[in-house]
């Protein structure tokens, strides 16, 4: 049996998207600004700094492939880079709210969440709308609702006063509302509750309520010929179920790595999981030391991934937009984003600069369709 192991750092990526500008994101380069600091010695010897553009100082007989892609849909959100990497490219991209919900949303949220008003309705960082908002949503039962500069909308509530079942509801709810021209990517439950400090902090019960995917993925193509596609993280979540055979679970970064490796192949398939914290804990937070250090750990497991896989599986390494720890914004950038595959029969290789993160589609389903490591299908 093979198996391909579909891993995605979630922002991990590598600068000089060529239309960065048009996003605002003109010098983000998400890897150079924890370069310095990050211990990552398993895939800088697959072939990390030798990839094209990265500016670094690479290892003189790489040991994996190694190259960058460049997103061609439009957009820079969890979803659109997702699709993409599972082949289906976003020209429309999903609304935005940089200015909050409009009035006949804010109405439509209250009567379904039966609530007199809602709070918040602002795009704004999670951690720090909890503390300004936490102690009236605690004291009122009005939900926080929120957004960024992705095309979701977060609905934030303490779980001693509005319970996981009931905030999970809630989220039904708004999804339900946010379609036509209001369909945004996700709508997204973040549960916070109090420590022994008395401050506020998310719990790890965030759960995302994705709209479906609009057309045909590489999970629905490979299920429908009876492969096994299993999802680890959010990725059930991002593809609302659709294509997944099984969903191995996971919350954190260790959770999906041990989700992850102690999978056991029933037929030739698919692991396709997402590391979350990179992104969600530390570039959200503009926290570059934990950023780096996140990184470090995801890089120290990769043996115990290698020790795991049989002579025919092979592991993919990519991610799904940028999000600069560095630079003042806290919202995802505009990057390109790295490409590492090894495994036992992988032959060591420059992959170039490719446009379109829909190559990593391509290269999954080549592999499992016909054992060819390539790009054309």
């Amino acid at each position: 049996m093979k198996t391909v192991y579909l891993l995605v750092i979630d922002s991990f990526g590598i600068g000089k998207a060529p239309d960065a500008a048009e996003y605002g994101d003109q010098g983000s380069d998400t890897y150079r600004a924890i370069a310095h600091i990050a211990d990552i010695p398993n895939m800088r010897a697959l072939g990390f700094d030798n990839i094209v553009g990265v500016d670094m100082t690479g290892v003189e007989a790489p040991e994996g492939m190694y190259g960058a892609l460049t997103e061609t849909s439009e957009g820079k959100d969890t979803t659109t880079g997702h699709y993409e990497l599972a082949g289906l490219v976003v020209k429309s991209p999903a609304p935005t709210y940089p200015d909050g919900f409009p009035d006949e949303i804010v109405k439509a949220l209250c009567k379904a969440f039966g609530v007199p008003r809602i709070l918040g309705n602002k795009a704004a960082s999670g951690t720090e709308i909890i503390k300004e908002l936490g102690d009236e949503m605690t004291e009122s039962g009005c939900p926080i609702v929120y957004t960024s500069a992705d095309s979701v909308l977060q609905i934030a509530c303490n779980v001693e006063v509005v319970p996981l079942d009931k905030l999970y509801g809630y989220c039904t709810a708004a999804r339900e509302i946010m379609t036509g021209k209001h369909n945004v990517g996700r709508i997204i439950a973040r549960p916070f509750a109090k420590n022994a400090n008395g401050e506020y902090y998310r719990t790890g019960d965030r759960k995302d309520f994705a709209a479906p995917p609009f057309g045909e993925t590489m999970l629905d193509r490979l299920s429908a010929r009876g492969f096994e596609v299993c999802s680890a993280g959010k990725i059930n979540d991002i593809f609302c179920g659709r294509g997944i055979t099984r969903d191995l679970g996971g919350h954190s970064n260790e959770e999906v790595f041990d989700a992850v490796l102690a999978y056991k192949p029933e037929r030739d398939g698919l692991v396709f999981a997402n590391f979350v914290e990179t992104d969600m804990l530390y570039g959200h937070r503009n926290d570059v030391i934990g950023y780096a250090e996140c990184v470090s750990r995801f890089d120290a497991r990769l043996p115990e991934l290698c020790a795991k896989m049989g002579d025919e599986d092979i592991a993919v390494i990519t991610a799904d937009h940028g999000c600069d720890p560095s630079t003042a914004s806290t919202d995802h950038s505009r990057e390109r984003v790295p490409l590492l595959v090894f495994g036992k029969n992988v032959r060591a290789s420059d992959l170039g600069q490719r446009t379109g993160f829909f190559n990593v589609a391509k290269l999954c389903e080549n592999y499992l369709y016909d054992g060819k490591i390539g790009f054309d299908l």
